[in-house]
C-alpha cells in the first residue's frame, strides 16, 4: 500500500483502541525499550534522548512511561522534546525536566511553555524516538506527511539511533518511498523489537 492508504488504515486502527489498551500497550513498548537500552549499554555515558510527546486525541504511543523512568533512574540521560516551527517547517528541540510546564499547541501537541525552554544541542542527541503510523519490514516509516521528522533526522541528528514506536507490527512494504525519507534503525511494538541495522 502507498503512504496515503496506510495513513487512513492505521489512523482508523488507532482510533478503535480504548484508553486502557493505549496505556497497556504503551507500557509494553516502554518495557521493550528499556530491555534494548540496557542490552546495548546506551545509558552508560551522559546523553540526550529526543522523544515526541503523545497527542492524546490521536491515541499515539504514550512516551511518558519512558520519560518518567529515565528521570527516576538514569540521571545522566536528558530528555529533549520538539516544538514545531510551522513557519520554517522545522523542529526546534528543548530539554525538559520534571518541573517543566507544558502546554498544548493548536495541533494538540504538548510543548514546554515559553519562558521554560532550554534549547537542546542536537549534537548531544544520541537516540530519537520517532512517531509513526506504520512501518515496513525494511525500516521505512509512514508519518503524518509533514516531513518534519525526516528533515530533523537528516539535517540535525544524522548520526543518532532512530527508533520508531508502534502499536502494530510491520507491513510488508511501504510503496512510494522518497529519497528524502529516513529509515529507522529499529522499531518497538508491544510484542517485540524489530532491528533494521
Amino acid at each position: 500500500m502507498n503512504k496515503a492508504e496506510l495513513r487512513r488504515e492505521f489512523l482508523a486502527r488507532r482510533k478503535a483502541m480504548t484508553t486502557d489498551e493505549v496505556a497497556h500497550q504503551s507500557q509494553l513498548i516502554a518495557d521493550h525499550f528499556f530491555t534494548y537500552f540496557e542490552q546495548n549499554k546506551l545509558g552508560d555515558t551522559p546523553s540526550t534522548i529526543h522523544t515526541f510527546l503523545p497527542i492524546k486525541r490521536h491515541k499515539e504511543v504514550d512516551t511518558w512511561p519512558i520519560i518518567e523512568r529515565i528521570w527516576l533512574t538514569l540521571h545522566q540521560v536528558h530528555i529533549s522534546v520538539p516544538v514545531t516551527d510551522e513557519y520554517n517547517y522545522q523542529l526546534v528541540n528543548y530539554t525538559i525536566f520534571p518541573a517543566t510546564p507544558l502546554i498544548e499547541n493548536r495541533l494538540g501537541i504538548p510543548e514546554p511553555a515559553v519562558g521554560s525552554r532550554y534549547e537542546t544541542d542536537p549534537e548531544q542527541i544520541s537516540i530519537v524516538l520517532v512517531p509513526l503510523l506504520a512501518f515496513d519490514q525494511q525500516g521505512n516509516r509512514v508519518g503524518y506527511g509533514g516531513g518534519y521528522y525526516d528533515r530533523f533526522l537528516a539535517e540535525q541528528v544524522p548520526g543518532s539511533r532512530k527508533i520508531g514506536l508502534s502499536f502494530f507490527g510491520p507491513v510488508d512494504q511501504v510503496d512510494g518511498i522518497d529519497n528524502t525519507d529516513i529509515k529507522l534503525d529499529a522499531c518497538i511494538t508491544p510484542e517485540r523489537l524489530y532491528s533494521f541495522d
